[in-house]
Order: structure tokens, then sequence, then C-alpha cells
């Protein structure tokens, strides 16, 4: 097996080269997270349907993750490597569903291919994350997933500006009459599905990944073959999870519980407040573009804030730095539903995307050194689920929330959201090795 001594330090620039795939699988979540919504309502969907017409991403995660993770733990192709066929796969699926997305006529089309897409994403996205600790040693680890930080930021930025930059371009005309969706989101999602393919295509084509030893090829050639193997290992991984990995998935029951909410309800809270409109409406569709631009603004703070929190990880702990920028997000998100002026909403947002950064890279830094080597990819699968799961019971139990406690009003959800936050943040200085 290959030792940590053996695994060379990488330059700044190869550790680039090696994330640029993450740029695409991010663009494509960046519309899901900001097109897919407004999608649905462009097709007649009521906002408490929403939660459950987004089931898709937490099961699919939830399913797929733990499972890709442990077959890439006992993959080597010669030619492919070990991670890399993965994430190609998922790129390629992933491309072909955000071609088709646009041409949806029916809400069920749609959510048909958004369990496509999502499963699609998934399976990129999970092998990226071993990946990175498969080749990199502990002391570049900071550096590498907070560049997929930086990339996630990027790649979100990009999805969340084109669908405001298309429809100043393309205007609101519906491509086809009675379709009700618009031409520039046609254009969002072409554009989504080059950067997909070809982002990752650059990262498979320039990093190879590091080839196993003598030992562990042998290790590999001895494992148990067959369908369930994956299912068993995935359950002994849960088995002898390590105890720091259970406070962490208590922290991400709240964060990302959070997280939906916010990404379902922000157009509809964002048309509320600063346009008084909602679906159906002409300005409701100003109001989604403006959402574009909010979300692809922190996003912009995410990607500039990135490498400043990878240098901030080598002064201070790291379950300080993520409470911290919890603390940031909530209230961020307790204050942007009281603001009626558009232009003020890119105040919050600031500590909204350096929270985001740390969200997506500094939780894996409390937990990897726990982790065996021959694991990485099961376990960060299980961290993944520990993700989705929050998501599923969200989309099952946030749409009884809404009309039940939050009076149907979109602000609330966002205040819902921002209280779960600070839940997660005060529980983060609970994740440490005893």
């Amino acid at each position: 097996m290959t030792t940590e001594a053996q695994r060379p330090s990488l330059s700044f620039w190869q550790i680039i080269n090696m994330n640029v795939g993450f740029f695409g699988i991010q663009y494509s979540f960046g519309l899901q997270q900001t097109a897919i919504n407004p999608l649905y309502s462009f097709l007649n969907a009521r906002p408490e349907e929403l939660p459950l017409l987004n089931l898709a991403g937490p099961v699919t995660g939830l399913l797929i993750q733990p499972i890709i993770g442990a077959m890439s733990d006992r993959t080597w192709l010669p030619r492919w490597g070990r991670r890399k066929p993965y994430f190609l796969v998922g790129a390629i699926f992933c491309s072909l569903c955000l071609f088709l997305f646009p041409f949806s006529r029916t809400l069920w089309m749609a959510a048909g291919l958004l369990w496509i897409l999502d499963a699609a994403n998934n399976t990129a996205m999970e092998p990226y994350r071993a990946f990175i600790a498969d080749k990199l040693p502990s002391s570049q680890r900071a550096t590498g997933f907070l560049t997929q930080s930086f990339f996630t930021g990027l790649g979100i930025t990009l999805a969340n500006l084109s669908l405001f930059g298309f429809q100043k371009l393309l205007g609101g005309e519906t491509a086809i009459s009675g379709s009700g969706i618009p031409y520039w989101v046609y254009g969002s999602f072409f554009f989504g599905a080059l950067c997909s393919i070809g982002s990752v295509w650059y990262s498979t084509s320039t990093t190879p990944e590091i080839p196993p030893d003598a030992q562990e090829l042998e290790r590999l050639k001895n494992l148990k073959r067959g369908v369930l193997e994956p299912f068993r290992e995935i359950l002994q991984a849960i088995k002898e999870m390590p105890s720091i990995m259970w406070r962490l998935a208590l922290v991400y029951l709240f964060q990302w519980y959070a997280m939906f909410c916010y990404w379902q309800f922000v157009s509809l809270s964002i048309a509320k407040s600063a346009w008084n409109t909602a679906p159906g409406n002409p300005l409701y569709e100003e109001a989604v573009a403006w959402t574009g631009l909010v979300n692809g603004f922190y996003n912009i703070v995410t990607f500039l804030s990135a490498f400043g929190l990878a240098w901030l990880t080598g002064k201070i702990s790291p379950r300080y730095i993520h409470a911290i920028c919890l603390a940031f997000a909530a209230i961020s998100l307790l204050l942007l539903p009281t603001m009626t002026n558009p232009y003020l909403m890119f105040a919050p947002m600031v500590g909204f995307g350096v929270a985001w950064a740390s969200m997506m890279g500094v939780p894996y830094l409390l937990v990897m050194d726990n982790i065996p080597r021959e694991r990485f990819g099961v376990y960060t699968g299980i961290i993944n689920m520990m993700i989705v799961v929050p998501m599923i019971i969200q989309t099952l139990s946030f749409g009884w929330v809404y009309e039940t406690f939050l009076g149907s009003e979109p602000g609330h959800a966002i205040w819902f959201a921002g209280s779960c936050l600070m839940v997660a943040s005060a529980l983060t200085l609970r994740v440490y090795k005893k």
C-alpha cells in the first residue's frame, strides 16, 4: 500500500488541474440549486410540492454515493485508474441530462430527468473526495479540499450568472408555445452540458492516479466479488465508523436540512420581499434571474475565500473555523427576508458565501485522518450519506412544516433555515477526537 511518505507533494497548479473537473460537476449542481425549482414553477408546480419534487437529490445520493465509494475502493484499471472511470461515466450522463432538461413538457418529465441527473452527479462527485485523499499527503489536504470549494464557488457562480446573462441575451419568450419554459433556460442548460464533460475530461487527462503497489494489488485481487459485496462493505464501515463521524452527522442533520430549505424557497422569498410577486406573474421571472445573481454573488465569495480558509486551517482548529462560518450563514439567512431592496441582499450573502466554502471542504479535514486509507472511498460516501439523509427528512417533512407552522410564507422558510444553521454551529464545537 502506498504510504504517507510515498505520496509526493504536488505543486499548486497540479492541485488546480486535478480539481478542474469539480468545476463542471458543481456547475451542474448550481443549475439544480437555482434553475430547477423555477423550472418546476414554469410547469405549474405549487410551492408546497417543491420539497417532494426535490426528493431525487437526497435519495440518489443516499443510494449511489456510498456504493460508488465502495466500488471505487475495489477498482484498479491500469489504463483508467481507480476513481477516474467514475468521474467520466457520471459526467457523460450528467451532460446528456442537462441537454434534455429544457425540453421537459410536463412536471413529471422534469422530475424524472432530475433523478437521472442527480444519479450522474453523485457518481461523478463522490470519488472526487477520495481522489484528493488518495493523491495528497496530509499536509496538502486542506489545500486540496478547499480547492474543491474554490471550484464549487466558481462553477455555481457561472451557473447562476448564466441564468441572468442568458435571460438578458435571449429574452423571456418561451421556446415552444404553451411549454412555459423560456429560451434563456435552454441556453443555461446547454452551456452546463459542455462545462460538465469538458472540465472532467481535462482533469482526467492531466492528472494520473497513484498506482497500487504489489501488496495493494494482491489485496484487491483477493477481495470477494459479487453484487452484494459493496453493500456489505458499507454496512461494515458504518459499524466500525469512528465516533467523530457520528458527531459530524449531528451537525450535518441541521446544516443540510437548512441548505435544502434555502435552495427550495430563496427565489420565492426574494420574489415576495423585493417584488411582492409569486409564480404566474411576469415579474416572477425577473425575481428568478435576480436570485441567480444573489446566489452567484455568494459563490463568488466562496471561491475568493476558499484559499484563505485553507491558510486559516493551519492556524486555527478546523472545528472553530466551521462553527464561526455556520454562524455567519445563520445571520445571513435571518436578515435576507427582511430586505425589500434587492441590491441590499448582496451584503448578507458575504457571510453565507464564506460558510459555503467551509461546508464544501472543512468538515472533511475534521475526519479524514481518522479513516483507514483503504476505505477512503466508502467513508467519503458515508459522509455524503450524512448530507442526504437530512435532505430526505426535509423533503418528507418540510411541506407540512411550511403549511402548518410557517404560514406558507417563503420568508419564514428562510428564517427557519437560518435557525437550523445556528444550531449546527453550536454542535460543530463537539466535533473533536476524544
